[in-house]
């Protein structure tokens, strides 16, 4: 046999070899796909534009860590814990005793719930993080508007930042806050169905239904669907305006979609009464729109005013030097935004969203858009995970939000009160009246002003607050023993000088006054009752 044999016969008689190779491409194929998609997710997570969003969350971080919140908001809790314990409604005043029993609904009710469910799982530091939460959703929503409506992520992260300062001035967890939100996610849905997003517009009746029931502002979202419709009805051109009609197919779906949303309109538990709450508010209380400062109008000595019209001069001169082109509707919007929050400060939460995107278009002629290819992933993976870290260090412990507590409401106060009750019925300060309910005191006075205004007691309270002529026999008329209110209130200044009260507590925030005596010694009759309330009314 040769040797050549000898080598051929050895190689076909040896043990079969073991395959090292790589798996076959049908074997490869799905780690190759999970391994894509992971790093696709994680290039999303540490994009350029994700980056931006973190930022605009700890600017909202910064600002709302302070709890700052409106004096409503106890009686909102208040309210939310007695429907979650009852299970009903209310219908008539449980927490006043100058309008107890009388005829009041819950107009907000949903939002109540949600800041009650809060506070059980954690108390007043959830409700902290529930703020900090809801304000960043909120600025998230704006910043996502803006890209949308400008195309640019550069652009709509420079509208929102400069529109935040703004948009602060609402952030006081309040029910509002969530029509905040609602409005600015109607906005982004609308926008999304004008690129050729269909099917987003079925989000809007579910989000009219839960509105309805949170905040009075549902109907500014439904006014802004009806500008929307219409604004494709017709094709119009007005100078720098037009508008683009509706194909058959968009305009038979809106049109559905805004007849859903009206119909959603009596599902509440008060029925079709919930739904004239805002006209209510708008047109039948002219003592509360002239007193109480969120419906003032625009303070425009203030910074806030400041920027505000910085802004509306600014668009103004941009328009007139570059003649930009505007839809009709989106202008016709930014133009009631404006003319609403300049008559009423409160309603700088329509200017924010109707303006912001007008701006980022402006932004967006000089910035350059995201270009994925130059993302560094690295440098944006650290400013993400460093803003992140930062937010959870300084995240706001029980007892600092406890302390930021004490210094807007009168809780050293009431536990005053607690330890040393004062006598009689007691006169409060428009903004201790939610935190007093919320402690279980009954009040003269709270943040419902619809209620006291149709009462007369709103009117009564300026004519003791301002300490006009026959304040002291408007709080006899009331059968008033007790005062709570701020230490520097023109009130304790009348009352320190009179010999019919005596100061028995005072700290930093409020003061406590008891009467010590009845006028001349004697109890107030009927007529004079009668007779301070008739200087009130006048």
């Amino acid at each position: 046999m040769s040797e050549s044999q000898i080598s051929i016969h050895a190689s076909t008689t040896s043990a079969p070899a073991v395959d090292v190779s790589l798996p076959n491409p049908e074997r490869r194929a799905p780690f190759i796909a999970s391994w894509s998609r992971a790093t696709w997710i994680a290039q999303e997570i540490f994009s350029f534009p994700a980056m931006l969003a973190v930022a605009l969350v700890g600017r909202v971080f910064y600002t709302t860590r302070e709890f700052l919140v409106d004096p409503d908001l106890w009686w909102h809790l208040k309210t939310g814990e007695a429907i979650l314990r009852t299970h009903h409604w209310p219908t008539v005043d449980p927490y006043s005793f100058t309008m107890l029993g009388q005829p009041w609904m819950a107009a907000e009710w949903l939002g109540d719930v949600v800041f009650a469910l809060i506070a059980r799982i954690g108390g007043v530091r959830a409700m902290d993080i529930f703020l900090i939460a809801l304000g960043a959703a909120i600025m998230i929503a704006l910043y996502v508007l803006a890209t949308l409506r400008s195309g640019n992520s550069k652009a709509g992260f420079a509208a929102a930042a400069i529109f935040s300062s703004l948009a602060f001035a609402s952030f006081n967890l309040r029910p509002q806050m969530f029509g905040y939100l609602f409005l600015v996610l109607l906005l982004i849905v609308l926008e999304r169905f004008r690129k050729g997003h269909l099917g987003s517009l079925w989000f809007l009746p579910p989000l009219i239904l839960i509105w309805i029931n949170t905040h009075g502002s549902w109907i500014i979202g439904l006014g802004v669907v009806f500008v929307f419709w219409v604004g494709g009805i017709f094709k119009i051109k007005l100078g720098q305006l037009d508008t683009t009609p509706w194909t058959h197919s968009q305009r038979c779906r809106i049109s559905f979609v805004f007849l859903l949303c009206l119909l959603t309109i009596p599902l509440t538990p008060y029925g079709t009464k919930l739904a004239m709450y805002p006209f209510e508010v708008a047109s039948q209380l002219p003592l509360s729109v002239a007193n109480i400062m969120e419906w003032l109008p625009m303070p425009f000595n203030l910074s806030g005013g400041k920027l505000f019209l910085g802004l509306v001069v600014g668009l103004f001169f941009t328009q007139v030097a570059l003649k930009l082109r505007w839809r009709l509707d989106e202008f016709v919007l930014f133009l009631f935004g404006t003319m609403m929050a300049c008559l009423h400060m409160r309603f700088l939460l329509l200017f924010v969203p109707f303006a912001a995107p007008l701006v980022a278009v402006i932004f967006a002629l000089w910035l350059p858009k995201y270009d994925r290819a130059k993302n560094i992933y690295l440098l944006n993976a650290a400013i993400i995970v460093g803003v992140i870290g930062w937010m959870i260090y300084y995240l706001p412990t029980t007892p600092y939000v406890k302390q930021k507590i004490r210094e807007q409401f009168p809780v050293d106060a009431v536990q005053y009160m607690a330890q040393h009750p004062v006598p009689g019925a007691m006169f409060d300060s428009y903004g201790f009246g939610g935190y007093l309910i919320w402690t279980g005191h009954s009040v003269f006075i709270d943040g419902r002003s619809e209620l006291y205004e149709r009462g007369g007691i709103l009117s009564a309270y300026i004519q003791i607050a301002d300490v006009k002529p026959g304040t002291l026999a408007v709080l006899r008329s009331y059968g008033i023993d007790s005062v709570l209110i701020g230490n520097n209130a023109p009130l304790g200044t009348l009352l320190s000088e009179s010999a019919e009260w005596q100061r028995v507590y005072t700290d930093n925030l409020s003061a406590i006054y008891v009467r010590t005596q009845p006028p001349n010694g004697q109890k107030t009759n009927e007529s004079e009752r009668q007779s301070a309330k008739s200087v009130v009314m006048e």
